[in-house]
């Protein structure tokens, strides 16, 4: 296994820069589909392009594979500026939603098409020798043979990756690869996916709109919004600190309660609600007063309890709940707050015991655990 694989976080800032967008602009007629991209890929990293449908982040992917030429700004591949150079010729790999591969081909034969087409030409035991490795690799050895519509969803996403990676890639693009498959096995395919990636030690750069994907998988996630880049950062630091509401509804789940800035004082401000209720929480960035801000709780910093009443404790009632194993998702109601959601371990019920709908529960949070974000 690569000995990248397991570099620090301080490691991992020291790496070279096996890819970059600078000022990047990528327009189609009127259309503004990638404004001013600027973002730095370092070698070895699991990096993920997040963000919801038409937010740019696949034509981010294609301008690094050559599919797409920017109409301002530049590409870098290993320091040298590639705008023009044609994708056959960029040490870069796509594997694509749909996978591409050859119905008419066996299993081999499309995992080997690339190889062939490799000058001078590579001698017939060399191409099966890699090929034979490269479906170790993604754990099909014997599968030589198959024919595509023989294989599974599943399996045709393993031949997909072998081809991908048969002939060693800087870098290896994956525009949503996994949105085909059913829950089960796309988490099987997540773990694989890890797992390569650490074995070869090479980048991979994933576009996905499922946040758990791109959650459990990167080193990094590159937010995108509307054609920009908003905020890019590991997963614990985009979880934690997000920088506005739109980072944090989009990486977990949050409740959010819109409001107006009071006062700062220390690390926490204090926020007037829209709702008219007086809440505190820490500001990510700079606020002032009569700024208008959201306040951003996960549902796991909710703790709910049967009796209180002290202060900070609101009075909610049970609307919903779903049993999720080792956590129970309540859906409950504050009079003026309205409807928000809390995520209890199991051991809080064990201790309480169950909730059940139309109880009447305390619900509380600590100041520090309510984040104080910029609306937009």
């Amino acid at each position: 296994m690569s000995k990248s694989a397991y570099a620090t976080t301080d490691e991992k800032r020291d790496r070279n820069i096996v890819a970059e967008l600078r000022r990047v602009t990528k327009r189609f007629g009127d259309v503004l589909a990638a404004d001013h991209l600027d973002l730095q890929i370092r070698e070895g990293e699991f990096l993920s392009f997040l963000g919801p449908s038409g937010c740019g982040k696949t034509t981010a992917l294609r301008m690094l594979a050559g599919f797409e030429v920017p109409t301002e700004g530049d590409v870098l591949l290993d320091g040298e500026i590639v705008n023009r150079l044609e994708a056959h010729r960029r040490p870069v790999n796509m594997v694509f939603q749909h996978y591409a591969l050859f119905p008419h081909l066996t299993v081999a034969q499309n995992i080997g098409y690339g190889l062939k087409q490799v000058r001078p030409r590579l001698p017939r035991s060399e191409i099966a020798e890699k090929v034979s490795k490269a479906l170790e690799l993604v754990r099909l050895p014997g599968f030589e043979n198959r024919r595509i519509w023989e294989m599974s969803g599943g399996q045709q996403q393993r031949v997909a990756l072998a081809r991908a990676i048969i002939n060693e890639p800087k870098m290896l693009l994956l525009d949503e690869p996994l949105a085909a498959l059913d829950r089960k096995l796309r988490k099987e395919m997540q773990i694989e996916l890890q797992n390569i990636q650490r074995s070869l030690g090479i980048t991979f750069i994933l576009v996905t709109h499922d946040q758990e994907e791109a959650l459990s998988m990167s080193d990094r996630i590159c937010i995108m919004r509307d054609g920009r880049i908003v905020q890019v950062g590991s997963p614990q630091d985009l979880y934690d600190r997000p920088m506005n509401r739109y980072v944090a509804d989009f990486v977990g789940t949050s409740n959010f309660f819109d409001g107006r800035v009071t006062s700062v004082s220390g690390d926490l401000a204090e926020v007037t609600l829209d709702a008219g209720l007086t809440l505190s929480g820490r500001p990510i960035d700079k606020v002032s007063a009569g700024q208008a801000v959201s306040i951003s709780v996960r549902p796991e910093q909710v703790h709910l309890t049967r009796t209180g009443g002290g202060e900070g404790q609101l009075p909610v009632t049970v609307h919903n709940r779903i049993f999720l194993g080792e956590h129970t998702e309540y859906l409950v109601i504050h009079e003026t707050l309205g409807e928000f959601l809390v995520l209890a371990p199991r051991q809080s019920e064990l201790n309480e015991g169950p909730f059940n709908t139309g109880d009447v529960l305390q619900a509380s949070w600590d100041a520090g655990a309510a984040l104080v974000l910029d609306r937009n």
